[in-house]
């Protein structure tokens, strides 16, 4: 597996996120069949793990500190702060004192005495910042954290953060069809050292070719609630993906490979973790770190899908008000409400 730096981090160029495994995509993995799948990421030569203390509502940790048992010299960890599970319910919440509690809490279940980085999970527009991160940045020094991220934060966000406490990692969305770090974001990263994580880089399994009709999803499922996988905008989206195959095809690879490899080859600093809760999928993706993309096919991809030819919004939008990130223009009017089990 090739490498590349986040931080003060040596981590796989491709690293995975364990979401998947415990929230947000219908039923939870067997315990089994989510080890096994931990254990074949490690044997793919994946060091980097990313978990939250929302996922599962701290069962994905629990997950992670089993799984990872006797491997923790071998692996950068990650989780999130500043979003819960409470009551049933995806809270808000980045008060010190929230983080402080949150942050030995994730401790305990993950099962070890520092996590290597620790994101803000979400910025809370009722506590400043620099108020989140000073808590953070506490933790840093009393050695239970090693570094700092942000996740789905502005670039101005950013700066005030990095002002803190320097940030080694900023956490967002980016895959082929959603390219909102492109506006502002990857070059606020350039500028300041800080390395960049594309969680859902397979556009949520669009790209993968893993859905072919949305009605099929599992009623707990939050894509029910995207804009993107209603069945009208999907239909359309699902042209794009034909032309997106075709491409595949023509060099030789799976279509979730072609599109981690455009990733790997947009931005040297970017590390994408992709997730799944099969091991054969694993087979499908990890190539993409060997395969070669020259000018014509990038462009040929960037001009296929983009935010002009995406159909739908990537949040409903009394979720959209809760990311801090920048947006392009909605190309469809949205009218879905948020999913009460939102990530």
């Amino acid at each position: 597996m090739k490498q590349r730096r986040i931080g003060p981090f040596e981590v796989s160029a491709i690293g995975f996120g364990c979401m998947n495994l415990s929230h947000a995509y219908g039923t939870t993995t067997p315990k089994a069949q989510a080890l096994e799948v931990l254990g074949a990421a490690l044997d793919g030569g994946i060091t980097l793990f990313d978990t939250a203390a929302l996922y599962g509502f701290g069962d994905n940790e629990e997950l992670l500190g089993d799984a990872l048992a006797g491997q923790r010299q071998r692996i950068v960890l990650t989780s999130k702060c500043g979003m819960y599970g409470v009551d049933g319910r995806r809270v808000i919440d980045g008060r010190p004192e929230t983080i402080r509690a949150g942050c030995e809490a994730s401790l305990r279940r993950l099962k070890t005495d520092a996590v290597d980085l620790l994101y803000l999970h979400r910025l809370d527009p009722k506590v400043p910042v620099e108020d989140s991160v000073g808590a953070m940045a506490d933790l840093v020094r009393a050695g239970k954290v090693r570094a700092l991220g942000l996740s789905e934060v502005s670039a101005a966000t950013l700066r005030r953060a990095h002002a803190v406490h320097p940030i080694a990692a900023l956490q967002s969305e980016y895959s082929l069809w959603t390219r909102n770090p492109e506006i502002a974001v990857l070059d606020a990263c350039d500028e300041l050292g800080v390395g960049f994580v594309a969680f859902s880089p397979l556009g949520r399994g669009f790209l993968a070719g893993a859905i072919e009709d949305v009605r099929s999803l599992h009623q707990n499922d939050i894509r029910r609630c995207m804009p993107r996988f209603q069945p009208d905008t999907y239909a359309e989206n699902l042209k794009l993906y034909k032309g997106f195959e075709e491409i595949a095809h023509a060099q030789r690879c799976t279509p979730a490979a072609l599109a981690l490899a455009w990733l790997l080859h947009a931005h040297d600093g970017l590390v994408p973790i992709p997730g799944t809760t099969r091991v054969e999928h694993l087979a499908q993706w990890l190539p993409a770190v060997d395969l070669a993309l020259d000018a014509a096919t990038r462009l040929a991809l960037e001009r296929l899908i983009n935010p002009q030819t995406v159909s739908g919004a990537r949040y409903a939008p009394a979720t959209q008000l809760e990311i801090d990130t920048e947006e392009f223009p909605v190309p469809v009017e949205c009218r879905f409400e948020r999913c009460a089990y939102w990530v």
